[in-house]
This record gives C-alpha cells, sequence and structure tokens, in this order.
C-alpha cells in the first residue's frame, strides 16, 4: 500500500461493483430515511445500510457538508464524510461507497488524497471519488476561499490529488504548497481512485471527459437526459476514444404505496409507484444512463420499508456486479 499500484482505475472493485457498460445500477444516498426541515434523524443508518448491502444495492453516496446554512435545505448525513465512511465501511463488505460530492476547494489536497486512499485501502477498494467545486455560498469565507477561483483550484487540487496517488516522492508544487522528500501514503488500491466530476464544477465538458472517470449529473426528463447523455458519450469519444467513462445522476423518489400510480413531479424527482419507478429506470438505461443514487428525503413512507420494497423489486432488475 505504500508504492503506486501499476493497476488502471477502471480494475478497482468499487467501479467493477458499479459499472458496466450498457447496464444501469442503483445506489443509495446517505441518510437513508425521510425527514422535513434540512436535519434527518440518523437513526438506524448502519441497519439500513446493511441492509442495502444484503438487498443487491450497488453503492452507498456519502455527502460533503461542512457547514449548516438551514437557507439551502440539506445537510447530508451530518457527520464528516471521511469519518463516516470510515464507520460504514467497517459495518459493511461488498457494497461500493461513494461521495457525491467532496468540495475539494474547501479541502488541502494532501488531506484529501490521503483520507481518501485511507478509505479506500481499509474497505479492500471500494470507494468512489465523487468531486465537485463547491455550491454553498456561506462556505467561501469560512474557508477562507474566493469563490471567483474555485473552479482553477479545483482543477490544481485535483491535479495534486492524482499525482501523489500516482507517485512515490515526486515533488509537487502547486499555488499553495510545495511536497518535495516527502511522500503520501498509503496509496489507493489502483493507481488512483476512480473519480467523477459532479455537474460542470466550473469546468469544460471536454475537459471533464478526458480527465474525469465519469461524470455525475443531474436528473431530467428521459428525454431531455438523452441528449445530454450523447452529448457527453461524443465528447468522451473525441478526447480519449472508445474509453467506458460512466454517466451518474442523482433522483428523489417518494415511493407510493400503490405499485401503479403514476409519476408526479417533485424537487429533483418523483413521487410514483414501483411500476412506472422500474419503467422510468428502464427508459434511463435505455438512453445509456450507467447509474442512478436515489435519494429518499422527500418520501412519506419509512424509509425501511421503501428499501424492502425496492430491494425486492426494483434492485434485481439492475443488480449490482461481482466485487
Amino acid at each position: 500500500m505504500y508504492q503506486p499500484s501499476p493497476i488502471s482505475y477502471d480494475q478497482h472493485r468499487g467501479f467493477r461493483h458499479t459499472f458496466r457498460r450498457g447496464k444501469l445500477s442503483v445506489g443509495l444516498f446517505f441518510p437513508i430515511e425521510a425527514f422535513d426541515g434540512d436535519m434527518p434523524t440518523m437513526r438506524n443508518q448502519v441497519e439500513l445500510a446493511k441492509r442495502s448491502e444484503e438487498l443487491g444495492f450497488s453503492t452507498l453516496w456519502f455527502r460533503d457538508v461542512p457547514l449548516r446554512d438551514p437557507s439551502f435545505g440539506d445537510v447530508g448525513q451530518v457527520f464528516d464524510p471521511w469519518v463516516y465512511l470510515g464507520f460504514i465501511a467497517a459495518q459493511t463488505s461488498k457494497i461500493a461507497l461513494g461521495t457525491a460530492s467532496i468540495a475539494i476547494p474547501l479541502r488541502h489536497p494532501l488531506h484529501t488524497a490521503k483520507a481518501a486512499a485511507s478509505v479506500d485501502q481499509f474497505s479492500e477498494g471500494r470507494l468512489l471519488l465523487g468531486v465537485a467545486s463547491g455550491d454553498r455560498p456561506v462556505e467561501f469565507p469560512a474557508f477562507g476561499l474566493d469563490p471567483d477561483k474555485r473552479g482553477e483550484i479545483f482543477r490544481e487540487n485535483l491535479d495534486i490529488i492524482r499525482r501523489a496517488q500516482r507517485t512515490s516522492f515526486e515533488t509537487l508544487q502547486w499555488g499553495r504548497g510545495l511536497l518535495a522528500n516527502a511522500d503520501l501514503i498509503p496509496k489507493p488500491t489502483t493507481n488512483e481512485i476512480p473519480f467523477f466530476v459532479t455537474g460542470n464544477s466550473r469546468q469544460s465538458l471536454e475537459w471533464i471527459a478526458r480527465e474525469s472517470s465519469g461524470w455525475i449529473t443531474y436528473p431530467r426528463p428521459p428525454q431531455a437526459q438523452q441528449q445530454v447523455v450523447e452529448s457527453w458519450r461524443q465528447t468522451v469519444a473525441t478526447q480519449v476514444g472508445d474509453v467506458y467513462k460512466p454517466f451518474l445522476q442523482s433522483l428523489y423518489i417518494d415511493l407510493d404505496t400503490h405499485p401503479a400510480t403514476p409519476p408526479t413531479p417533485i424537487h429533483l424527482g418523483f413521487r410514483l409507484g414501483r411500476d412506472y419507478l422500474l419503467k422510468l429506470l428502464e427508459a434511463l438505461e435505455g438512453i445509456g444512463v450507467d447509474h442512478v443514487i436515489l435519494n429518499l428525503k422527500y418520501g412519506r413512507r419509512p424509509a425501511p420499508e421503501v428499501v424492502e420494497e425496492l430491494g425486492s423489486h426494483i434492485v434485481p432488475r439492475f443488480g449490482a456486479q461481482a466485487a
């Protein structure tokens, strides 16, 4: 673990568990619960994480929300993502663990590189690293960051994270630091941890297609999303050729008790029955979406009940790959 791995990121355990070209997989966002306001209870999350793994969900996703801003409406899983990742990794054995996403301009790149590699090692290669430039106005002054420069800092920090993981005792210099005569340890289980840019993070689509392992974006109606997927595939092909770079999206759901309930819009998703959810996910698979991250925040039913229904009727159609 102290020398860079020669193994390519596309052989990473979490990557292979979650993604396969032409097949959609399903994950869950923490907190796995429905709640009003911006604060979840965080009750029974370990039990739900374990049950999600047993039911065949491919990935559990963690948010990076360092500060509470009640006007923003959501504090994610409350706890620091790296601490909580370590905690959940110790309670599970095969489900992939993803960040969606770490706001890397707010964090020192060497701290991020070390935390990510540490989680990847003790989870035996299950970490998928979603990264973003940050979007909450209260965070930038609190961390001494000029929000207008966060796109530039995002690129620079990401470059240092990747180089620190891929090299050993290489001098690294950037705008806010110098690493010389020292090495970052541990190294991840592959030459770098697969990383996924969220939204545009103030980068061009060409840059994302060239540099990332994949792209996390936002939910849209299938017809609109199809245009985005096609643009992504074409841009990847132009930038790097026939390389598989997954397309991921989030989706908020309020799963109705009646399977045949047709969809009605909610914030970033739908209230619907499982029959229509299955049709929606099949439509997304058909247009080339590789992974859908379900968020239960706006639901009206107890999360354990919803997880069981999803695990019985939805997940088997979109099962995780062998770890």
